[in-house]
């Protein structure tokens, strides 16, 4: 039997708004706690491209690597 981590932290959801040739832009982005992003099993790298899909209804959002 395989020994699996789950790797787990509290996050964000945030609204960093940014203005831009006198526009205002959202920007949106989801934070991953340090602990679960410097783990040696965390999937992603910094400035990978990732696809990002929900679950309508379930409130789940998945990430995985953009193909």
């Amino acid at each position: 039997m395989v020994n699996s981590k789950v790797l787990e932290g509290k996050g964000r959801f945030i609204n960093l708004k940014r203005k831009t040739a006198n526009k205002l832009y959202d920007n949106f982005f989801v934070y991953i706690p340090v602990e679960v992003a410097r783990d040696s099993s965390f999937p992603f790298k910094p400035g990978e491209t990732l696809r990002i899909s929900v679950e309508k209804g379930k409130h789940k959002v998945t990430l995985e690597k953009a193909k």
